[in-house]
């Protein structure tokens, strides 16, 4: 099981949009998902349950937000089937000290979507720097990876997030365009590349290199393992 984290302190920058399209991508390739969804506005399971209505690939829901059920252990919520493979993980915004700690635990990789504008710049880069200091994610071996979100090249904002990324000494995984594409998906419980739109075939070479680039790391991290 390789566990996937989509975070980012800041709000409105696309975590949800990452983790379903992400959980879907993963789906129609055949592998068992589970989506966890940590947030009170419950975003990822609004998605999911759209989903249960169609016949897309199915993927394993977890509403982590929920308050613990009586006579439950928070464990035993939190389970997925025996034979998952992928786990993405949506978090709230705001996370922070000992609830960010927390959310790293067993995490392979993290996923930071950031969108063109100054205010998200800066607020990222504070993330990141308490991702590094206070997460010590890379002493922990956890990958990290920068998604650029609803990008419109050739604009001040897009040049400005451009010169920020080459700033940062971590990959920039995929660009994801500023497109209505994503907005019907969410309403229909599916992926970007699942909806019925010609121009989806400008946004599915994008969702193929992150997965490529999850899974050649996913690949060397078995090899080290194996080493």
């Amino acid at each position: 099981m390789r566990r996937i984290l989509i975070t980012n302190a800041k709000g409105g920058c696309g975590k949800s949009t990452l983790a379903t399209n992400l959980a879907s991508v993963y789906a129609t390739k055949g592998y068992c998902t589970a989506l966890f969804d940590h947030d009170e506005q419950r975003s990822s399971m609004r998605w999911l349950r759209q989903r249960e209505a169609t016949e897309l690939p199915i993927i394993h829901g977890v509403d982590a937000s929920r308050n613990r059920v009586q006579n439950v252990t928070r464990s035993w919520q939190l389970r997925v089937p025996d034979n998952t493979e992928r786990v993405i993980i949506d978090t709230p915004a705001g996370l922070k000290g000992s609830e960010l700690i927390q959310q790293l635990t067993g995490v392979d990789d993290i996923l930071i979507p950031v969108v063109p504008s100054p205010i998200d710049i800066h607020a990222t880069a504070d993330f990141i720097r308490d991702l590094l200091l206070i997460g010590k994610v890379r002493e922990r071996h956890i990958r990290l990876g920068i998604i650029a979100n609803r990008v419109r090249a050739n604009t001040l904002s897009f040049r400005s997030l451009e010169r920020f990324l080459k700033s940062l000494d971590i990959p920039v995984v995929a660009r994801l365009r500023d497109t209505q594409n994503y907005t019907h998906a969410a309403e229909q419980g599916s992926g970007v590349h699942e909806i019925k739109s010609s121009s989806k075939k400008l946004d599915i070479p994008h969702w193929q290199a992150l997965t490529d680039w999850l899974e050649a790391e996913a690949s060397f991290a078995e090899q080290q393992k194996h080493a």
